[in-house]
Formats: structure tokens, sequence, C-alpha cells
């Protein structure tokens, strides 16, 4: 290496030194501040509420909108998710429920929310991931509640239906199901362990290169990484948490049938969310039965100018044949317009819950 060359690096080194020296001291000077609002909070009786989705959204939005690059803005988003997440540890780790076990599509989403300083709390069965807020023990819940390719997710729809918890955020994750096993050779496997979901979101795939091995369905992609780590001659439809994490390697990378596979979660706590100034409103409603019913509904939210983002039906439990209504409006249950028309539609629904306002995903 020539002196030039090292003179010109060392001068670039330096000046990296130099700025990594000032990113120190502002991390440590943020923190500091989060500290004191943890303190203005505890002094007028708001220490439990140590997270605000709405802030929180607000700060990674103005975040993007400024950002100068070169670094996009996916990036600055995560870098200041891990900021805040660790400023908010400080004091009291989040304490985060989500279906389990570890190298779930799952911890995905809520690392991708909490950061990596939150407590992570894996749970059996989505029931669990409810009671487990409910109950105390966790702080917020991580609930699957829809995919792309497969539709609603049933189970966390009809908790919803029943549980006092409400919904406060919302995380988008892009799924790539990769093949994971200890066999180098495809013609080795005779057996395809994985989540009913995963497996549907790789069927095609599945029949045009192993067609004539064994698909078994399991509770989660972790379990099913676990058992292909243990089992010679299966494999695994999963992450790449689940690979890291059970140590699998991966024979082939995204091998999901849809290129643009995602899944929405949702994120339950015992709190609402302010207004961001990009909001989505949850609610669920059920109409007389009588002929026009759903079209009355709806009527106040047209009359309003509310769009609706989404319009899905769930059998009733309580009776044969009858169903309830899940819709996504755009803004906040508290915005004038929005609070009106909730107002109208209350006298025209037989049954109505609002499941919580909350900011739109930030990728």
């Amino acid at each position: 290496m020539s002196d030039d060359l090292q003179m010109a690096l060392a001068g670039v080194r330096a000046e990296i030194d130099g700025i990594d020296a000032e990113l120190l001291r502002l991390l440590n000077q943020r923190a500091r501040c989060a500290q004191k609002v943890g303190e203005i909070k505890a002094e007028h009786g708001e220490a439990g509420h140590i997270y605000r989705p709405e802030r929180e959204a607000q700060v990674l939005r103005r975040l993007q909108e400024t950002n100068p690059g070169p670094l996009p803005g996916e990036n600055i988003t995560f870098f200041f998710r891990e900021v805040m997440s660790a400023c908010l540890s400080l004091e009291e780790p989040l304490g985060i429920a989500f279906l389990g076990p570890l190298g779930t599509f799952s911890e995905s989403a809520a690392t991708k929310h909490f950061g990596h300083a939150a407590r992570l709390l894996p749970q059996s069965s989505i029931d669990d991931v409810f009671r487990e807020v409910e109950s105390g023990h966790a702080h917020y819940a991580v609930v699957p509640v829809e995919n792309s390719t497969e539709g609603a997710v049933g189970r966390t729809m009809d908790l919803l239906l029943a549980t006092s918890l409400r919904i406060c955020g919302e995380v988008v994750l892009r799924i790539h199901q990769n093949l994971l096993s200890n066999e180098s050779d495809l013609n080795q496997i005779i057996k395809v362990y994985s989540h009913a979901q995963s497996l549907a979101q790789c069927h095609e795939w599945l029949n045009r290169v192993l067609p004539k091995a064994q698909r078994i369905s399991v509770g989660s992609n972790a379990q099913a990484a676990q058992n292909a780590a243990a089992e010679p001659g299966t494999a695994a439809i999963a992450g790449e948490a689940a690979a890291e994490r059970y140590k699998l390697p991966k024979l082939v990378e995204n091998i999901e049938d849809e290129p643009n596979n995602t899944t929405r979660f949702l994120i339950l706590g015992k709190h609402d969310s302010g207004i961001s100034g990009r909001d989505k409103t949850s609610l669920i409603m059920s109409a007389p039965n009588r002929t026009g019913a759903l079209h009355e509904l709806l009527l106040p939210l047209s009359t309003a100018g509310v769009s609706m983002c989404r319009l899905e039906s769930r059998p009733a439990r309580n009776a044969l044949w009858e169903y309830v209504f899940y819709v996504d409006i755009e803004g906040h249950r508290d915005e004038p317009a929005i609070k009106a028309a909730l107002e109208k539609l209350a006298s025209y629904a037989a049954y109505l819950k609002i499941l919580g306002s909350y900011p739109v995903a930030v990728y």
C-alpha cells in the first residue's frame, strides 16, 4: 500500500473515529432525556405508560422524511427503533408476548417493532399470547392477523371479539420462506415440516421441486426447524430467524409462491394510542338480520367521507348463520369526522366494538 493511499485512508478513518465519538455522546444524551421523560411521567402518575406508539411513529416518519441519504429509509427506521428500544429499557424493558417458540416470524415481527432491548416472551398458542397481556405478565402482544396470500388468521380474529385488550399498533413483515435442512441434496428429503400457512404459501414450489416429499403441518415454523435439525432426511420451511437459531443451512432460499408475500401483525396492549397524524381505526360490528342492513351500517362512514381499507366477515359464535364484520378505516377515533361517523354507526349496528386506533405501520 502506497504512502499516499495510507495517508488518505488515515484521514478518513480519523474523521470516522471523531463521528463515532460524537454519536456516542449524543446517544447517551438522548438516553438521559428519555430518563427525564420517565421521571416527569412518574411525577404526574403516568409511569405505567412508558411506551407511546403515536410518538414513536411521529419520530420515525419525520426521520424518514428528512433523511438526505445515502442510507435508505428502511435502515434509518431500524437504527432509530433500536435506539428507542434501548432508551425505553432504561426505565423498564418491555415484556412482549408472541407466538413461539423462538425463531418464528412472530418473533421477527416483535423484534422489528420493539427492538432487541425488549424482553421476549414466547407462548405456545395465540390464546396464551392474549392471556399473557390480559393477566399483566406481559406489557404487549404481537399477533398475526392477516397474510397477503392466505388471508385472515381466524384464531386472532375470534379472540379480538372477546378480549379487553386494545390495538395500539401494527407491524408489516415481508415473509421470505426458505427450505432448511442438514441434507445437501434435495433428492434426500422425504419429509417437509412447516406451519400450515407456510406449507400453503409454498404449495406450488413443493409441487414442482419436491412432489414426493411428505408434508407435515406443525404448530410453528420454529418447531419445524427443530424437527428438521434432529431428523435425517427431513427439511423445514421457515424464515431467517429459525435458520440462525437452530443452525440449519438454507438449502433453497425464497421459495414462497408469491414474491410479495407479507404478513400483518397487530400490537395489543391495555391502553389506547393517541393521534399520530396517520392512523387506522379497527372495529367489529354486526347488522340486524334484514335486507339492506349492511348497506345501512356502511352509510355513516361513506357519508362522512371516511375511507374503509378492510372489510371481512366471520361467523358469529352465538348464533347459527349470523356474522360479524371486521372493519379497518383510515383515521383516528378522536378525530371529529371519525368520531361523528362512529356515533352514528352505533345507532345502526346491532353490535359495535371499537378495537382501537393506532399509527399506520412505519416500514
